[in-house]
């Protein structure tokens, strides 16, 4: 049971990821219309920056992809981490109202990262 709990998870954040992602590239989802000015000024910055987006797209793409599956989930959560420390750090310092989802996925990954931690220990062995 703790298996499917966590496959559906792992699938619904993977997929959230893979639509972060392909946003970077297509920008098919608006912007919400009370969002901080500060995150305004962020955003611009980002996209007058060429390479940042699709770089941080790409990643979302590759993590999302990589936590659907089952054998490369414990990958997948690694290749996340980076991306999750900015969604924390941008909503504690310009947005709060998004910090709920933050600590929901947050959640998530830590669960990922926990259930495969075996799997990780030949990387911080000598």
């Amino acid at each position: 049971m703790k298996s499917k709990i966590l496959f559906v998870l792992c699938l619904l954040t993977g997929l959230m990821f893979i639509n972060a992602g392909l946003d970077k590239f297509f920008h098919y989802m608006p912007l919400p219309a009370q969002m901080p000015d500060k995150m305004v000024k962020v955003m611009k910055a980002f996209m007058e920056i060429g390479w940042l987006l699709p770089l941080v797209g790409t990643v979302e793409i590759l993590g999302g992809l990589l936590l659907i599956f089952p054998r490369t989930r414990p990958l997948g959560a690694i290749v996340i981490v980076p991306i999750l420390t900015g969604i924390l750090l941008a909503n504690i310092t310009m947005a709060p109202s998004g910090l709920p989802i933050a600590f929901v996925l947050i959640a998530i990954i830590l669960w990922v990262i926990i259930d495969n931690k075996e799997k990780y220990l030949p990387l911080i062995r000598k």
